[in-house]
């Protein structure tokens, strides 16, 4: 059932959680600064059957601000001579420095709808998306966290290497296993190629912050 709106300014929490503390989404043991995943990216299309092994870094995580940071390196890409590393900003879905509004990058509230919807964790939040993106929803204690990634530039080749970044990521991330799933989207591109990475180190080889700002 989706969670009720409320038409005051107490945000709606979710059955399930604490009400107790909304200050910003908890930290996660596997949602930290120098913690990998490895995975797939299937960018399937009408023609073929396709994937890419993907291994993703955190390089910085500012819960406060509801912003984090990393790489992305795509290996046995067929058009590229080398592994493909791009460097990405995302956003963190926390009702208060972002929404499941996405309001940029092409993406209609529209899209948000069919992109958030294939996750069934999102499958509870749905009403109070539908009212203001989810403005209004408490997500301190939610066991998921969603995000945007966007990737800015690639770090190791040039923008002549057959792959594009002008799209994003949706992205859920599993607080209890620290699994993600996502998908992409590029009005360009092959629609819902899906994201699967799974952690795959317990290491703190990156930054943290409570209080970065963005340059």
């Amino acid at each position: 059932m989706p969670v009720r709106v409320v038409e005051s300014n107490t945000p709606a929490q979710v059955p399930g959680t604490d009400p107790g503390n909304r200050s910003q989404l908890p930290p996660s043991s596997l949602l930290g600064a120098g913690q990998a995943f490895s995975g797939t990216q299937n960018v399937s299309n009408q023609q073929k059957e396709e994937a890419w092994r993907v291994n993703v870094q955190i390089q910085g995580v500012d819960l406060e601000h509801g912003y984090l940071c990393g790489t992305m390196e795509a290996l046995n890409v067929p058009m590229a001579d080398t592994p493909v590393i791009t460097f990405w900003e995302g956003e963190i879905v926390d009702g208060k420095n972002y929404t499941f509004y996405t309001g940029k990058w092409e993406a209609t509230r529209e899209d948000d709808m069919r992109h958030w919807s294939k996750f069934p964790s999102f499958s509870p939040l749905q009403g109070i998306f539908e009212a203001d993106g989810g403005r209004q929803l408490d997500l301190q204690d939610y066991p998921y966290i969603f995000m945007r990634w966007k990737e800015q530039y690639f770090v190791n080749v040039g923008t002549d290497c057959g792959l594009t970044i002008a799209g994003f990521y949706y992205v859920c991330f599993s607080c209890s296993d620290g699994s993600i799933s996502g998908f992409y989207y590029d009005p360009n591109s092959s629609p819902f190629q899906k994201l699967e990475l799974k952690t795959v180190n317990e290491g703190r080889s990156g930054f943290s912050f409570s209080s970065y700002e963005l340059q």
